[in-house]
Protein backbone atom coordinates (compact mmCIF):
# COMPACT_ATOMS: atom_id res chain seq x y z
CA UNK A 1 0.00 0.00 0.00
CA UNK A 2 1.23 3.51 -0.82
CA UNK A 3 0.01 7.05 -0.20
CA UNK A 4 -0.54 9.25 -3.22
CA UNK A 5 -1.09 12.99 -3.42
CA UNK A 6 -3.54 14.72 -5.73
CA UNK A 7 -2.55 18.31 -6.42
CA UNK A 8 -5.47 20.45 -7.52
CA UNK A 9 -6.66 23.98 -8.10
CA UNK A 10 -9.77 25.50 -6.52
CA UNK A 11 -10.88 28.71 -8.19
CA UNK A 12 -13.96 30.80 -8.90
CA UNK A 13 -17.15 29.72 -7.13
CA UNK A 14 -15.42 26.56 -5.91
CA UNK A 15 -13.43 28.72 -3.49
CA UNK A 16 -16.61 28.93 -1.39
CA UNK A 17 -16.72 25.17 -0.80
CA UNK A 18 -15.91 24.54 2.87
CA UNK A 19 -13.36 21.95 3.96
CA UNK A 20 -16.11 19.63 5.22
CA UNK A 21 -17.97 19.85 1.91
CA UNK A 22 -14.70 19.47 0.00
CA UNK A 23 -14.10 16.20 1.81
CA UNK A 24 -17.55 15.00 0.73
CA UNK A 25 -16.93 16.15 -2.84
CA UNK A 26 -13.68 14.18 -3.07
CA UNK A 27 -15.21 11.10 -1.41
CA UNK A 28 -17.89 11.00 -4.12
CA UNK A 29 -15.52 11.90 -6.95
CA UNK A 30 -12.96 9.23 -6.02
CA UNK A 31 -15.70 6.60 -5.88
CA UNK A 32 -17.07 7.61 -9.28
CA UNK A 33 -13.62 7.86 -10.92
CA UNK A 34 -12.81 4.18 -10.56
CA UNK A 35 -9.39 4.95 -9.07
CA UNK A 36 -8.37 2.01 -6.79
CA UNK A 37 -8.42 3.76 -3.41
CA UNK A 38 -8.09 2.11 -0.01
CA UNK A 39 -11.05 2.18 2.39
CA UNK A 40 -10.95 2.14 6.18
CA UNK A 41 -12.13 -1.01 7.90
CA UNK A 42 -15.10 -1.40 10.25
CA UNK A 43 -18.85 -0.71 10.16
CA UNK A 44 -18.57 2.48 8.11
CA UNK A 45 -15.82 2.05 5.49
CA UNK A 46 -14.72 5.31 3.87
CA UNK A 47 -11.79 6.71 1.96
CA UNK A 48 -9.18 8.08 4.34
CA UNK A 49 -8.04 11.48 3.05
CA UNK A 50 -5.82 14.25 4.39
CA UNK A 51 -5.96 17.81 3.04
CA UNK A 52 -2.82 19.92 3.45
CA UNK A 53 -3.09 23.52 4.70
CA UNK A 54 -6.77 24.10 3.79
CA UNK A 55 -7.77 27.66 2.92
CA UNK A 56 -10.51 29.88 4.37
CA UNK A 57 -13.70 30.34 2.34
CA UNK A 58 -13.45 32.67 -0.63
CA UNK A 59 -9.71 32.29 -1.19
CA UNK A 60 -8.58 30.67 -4.42
CA UNK A 61 -5.61 28.39 -4.99
CA UNK A 62 -3.61 26.56 -7.62
CA UNK A 63 -1.65 24.77 -4.87
CA UNK A 64 -4.05 22.45 -3.03
CA UNK A 65 -3.24 18.88 -1.94
CA UNK A 66 -5.15 15.84 -0.77
CA UNK A 67 -3.49 12.54 0.20
CA UNK A 68 -5.14 9.12 0.01
CA UNK A 69 -3.99 5.51 0.05
CA UNK A 70 -4.03 2.81 -2.62
CA UNK A 71 -2.97 -0.82 -2.85
CA UNK A 72 -2.25 -0.51 -6.59
CA UNK A 73 1.32 0.81 -6.68
CA UNK A 74 1.54 0.57 -10.48
CA UNK A 75 -1.61 2.49 -11.41
CA UNK A 76 -1.39 5.04 -14.23
CA UNK A 77 -1.52 8.23 -12.15
CA UNK A 78 -1.32 10.48 -15.19
CA UNK A 79 -4.59 8.97 -16.41
CA UNK A 80 -5.98 9.07 -12.87
CA UNK A 81 -5.65 12.86 -12.73
CA UNK A 82 -7.92 13.18 -15.77
CA UNK A 83 -10.33 10.56 -14.42
CA UNK A 84 -10.70 12.42 -11.14
CA UNK A 85 -11.00 15.87 -12.73
CA UNK A 86 -13.94 14.68 -14.82
CA UNK A 87 -15.82 13.76 -11.62
CA UNK A 88 -15.26 17.05 -9.79
CA UNK A 89 -17.40 20.22 -9.91
CA UNK A 90 -16.52 23.30 -11.95
CA UNK A 91 -13.61 25.22 -10.48
CA UNK A 92 -11.79 22.17 -9.09
CA UNK A 93 -9.19 20.69 -11.44
CA UNK A 94 -6.67 17.97 -10.64
CA UNK A 95 -3.24 19.04 -11.84
CA UNK A 96 -1.43 15.77 -11.17
CA UNK A 97 -1.42 12.70 -8.93
CA UNK A 98 1.79 11.05 -7.77
CA UNK A 99 3.19 9.02 -4.85
CA UNK A 100 3.90 11.15 -1.79
CA UNK A 101 7.53 12.23 -1.48
CA UNK A 102 7.35 14.78 1.35
CA UNK A 103 5.20 14.66 4.46
CA UNK A 104 2.69 17.52 4.71
CA UNK A 105 4.19 18.45 8.09
CA UNK A 106 7.06 20.00 6.10
CA UNK A 107 4.79 22.82 4.88
CA UNK A 108 5.82 26.10 6.49
CA UNK A 109 5.05 28.89 4.00
CA UNK A 110 2.60 29.80 1.28
CA UNK A 111 2.90 32.31 -1.54
CA UNK A 112 -0.13 34.47 -2.32
CA UNK A 113 -1.03 36.93 -5.03
CA UNK A 114 -3.42 39.56 -3.74
CA UNK A 115 -5.02 41.52 -6.59
CA UNK A 116 -7.04 44.73 -6.33
CA UNK A 117 -9.08 45.65 -9.40
CA UNK A 118 -7.96 48.68 -11.45
CA UNK A 119 -10.52 51.02 -9.84
CA UNK A 120 -8.91 50.34 -6.46
CA UNK A 121 -5.30 50.09 -7.59
CA UNK A 122 -4.07 53.55 -6.60
CA UNK A 123 -5.64 53.42 -3.16
CA UNK A 124 -4.31 49.90 -2.60
CA UNK A 125 -0.83 51.05 -3.63
CA UNK A 126 -1.03 53.94 -1.14
CA UNK A 127 -2.16 51.60 1.62
CA UNK A 128 0.71 49.22 0.89
CA UNK A 129 3.25 52.08 0.88
CA UNK A 130 2.04 53.08 4.34
CA UNK A 131 2.31 49.47 5.51
CA UNK A 132 5.81 49.11 4.04
CA UNK A 133 7.03 52.30 5.72
CA UNK A 134 5.63 51.44 9.16
CA UNK A 135 7.89 49.95 11.82
CA UNK A 136 5.16 47.53 12.94
CA UNK A 137 1.60 46.47 12.13
CA UNK A 138 -0.31 45.04 15.08
CA UNK A 139 -3.32 42.84 14.35
CA UNK A 140 -5.45 40.42 16.35
CA UNK A 141 -5.07 36.78 15.32
CA UNK A 142 -8.06 34.74 16.45
CA UNK A 143 -7.71 31.06 17.23
CA UNK A 144 -10.38 28.55 18.24
CA UNK A 145 -10.09 29.53 21.90
CA UNK A 146 -7.65 32.42 22.00
CA UNK A 147 -7.03 35.86 20.58
CA UNK A 148 -3.50 37.19 20.47
CA UNK A 149 -1.88 40.31 19.06
CA UNK A 150 0.89 39.81 16.52
CA UNK A 151 3.08 42.10 14.44
CA UNK A 152 2.01 41.37 10.89
CA UNK A 153 5.20 42.87 9.47
CA UNK A 154 7.25 40.29 11.31
CA UNK A 155 5.59 37.48 9.34
CA UNK A 156 4.96 39.11 5.94
CA UNK A 157 7.70 38.54 3.38
CA UNK A 158 6.89 40.75 0.39
CA UNK A 159 8.15 39.45 -2.95
CA UNK A 160 6.75 42.29 -5.09
CA UNK A 161 4.15 45.06 -5.17
CA UNK A 162 3.20 46.45 -8.55
CA UNK A 163 0.51 48.28 -10.49
CA UNK A 164 -0.46 46.61 -13.77
CA UNK A 165 -3.28 46.76 -16.29
CA UNK A 166 -5.04 44.19 -14.10
CA UNK A 167 -4.79 46.38 -10.99
CA UNK A 168 -2.51 46.42 -7.97
CA UNK A 169 -0.87 43.05 -7.33
CA UNK A 170 0.86 42.21 -4.06
CA UNK A 171 2.88 38.98 -3.94
CA UNK A 172 3.73 37.80 -0.43
CA UNK A 173 4.93 34.80 1.54
CA UNK A 174 3.11 34.05 4.81
CA UNK A 175 3.42 31.24 7.39
CA UNK A 176 1.19 28.28 6.54
CA UNK A 177 2.43 25.44 8.71
CA UNK A 178 1.36 23.52 11.77
CA UNK A 179 3.21 25.82 14.16
CA UNK A 180 1.81 29.06 12.72
CA UNK A 181 -0.58 30.01 9.95
CA UNK A 182 -1.31 33.60 8.96
CA UNK A 183 -4.50 34.18 7.02
CA UNK A 184 -3.79 36.64 4.16
CA UNK A 185 -7.12 38.27 5.00
CA UNK A 186 -5.39 39.70 8.08
CA UNK A 187 -3.17 41.65 5.68
CA UNK A 188 -6.00 42.83 3.41
CA UNK A 189 -8.06 43.87 6.44
CA UNK A 190 -5.10 45.84 7.77
CA UNK A 191 -4.58 47.56 4.41
CA UNK A 192 -8.27 48.42 4.34
CA UNK A 193 -7.76 50.54 7.43
CA UNK A 194 -4.89 52.48 5.84
CA UNK A 195 -6.86 53.83 2.86
CA UNK A 196 -10.41 54.12 1.59
CA UNK A 197 -10.67 50.44 0.64
CA UNK A 198 -13.90 49.58 2.44
CA UNK A 199 -15.67 48.47 -0.74
CA UNK A 200 -12.73 46.66 -2.31
CA UNK A 201 -12.84 42.87 -2.57
CA UNK A 202 -9.31 41.77 -3.48
CA UNK A 203 -8.74 38.39 -5.06
CA UNK A 204 -6.56 36.20 -2.86
CA UNK A 205 -4.84 33.43 -4.82
CA UNK A 206 -2.43 30.93 -3.30
CA UNK A 207 0.15 30.01 -5.91
CA UNK A 208 2.52 27.64 -4.08
CA UNK A 209 3.43 25.93 -0.82
CA UNK A 210 6.97 25.84 0.56
CA UNK A 211 9.07 24.28 3.30
CA UNK A 212 10.76 26.45 5.92
CA UNK A 213 13.83 26.70 3.66
CA UNK A 214 11.64 28.16 0.89
CA UNK A 215 11.91 24.99 -1.13
CA UNK A 216 8.80 24.13 -3.12
CA UNK A 217 6.70 21.54 -1.27
CA UNK A 218 6.59 18.39 -3.41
Amino acid sequence: MITVRARFSKTGEASYISLLDLQRVFQRALKRSGIPVWYTQGFNPHIYMTFSAPLPLGQESVAECVDFKTEDENYDWTAAAQQLSECLPKGIDVLRIEPVRTDSSAIALARYEITYEPDWAQRAARAYSTFAAASSASVEKKGKRTVKTIDLKQYTDVESARETADGFILSVFLPAGGELTINPALLTDYLKGLADLEGAVPRILRTALYTKNKEVFV
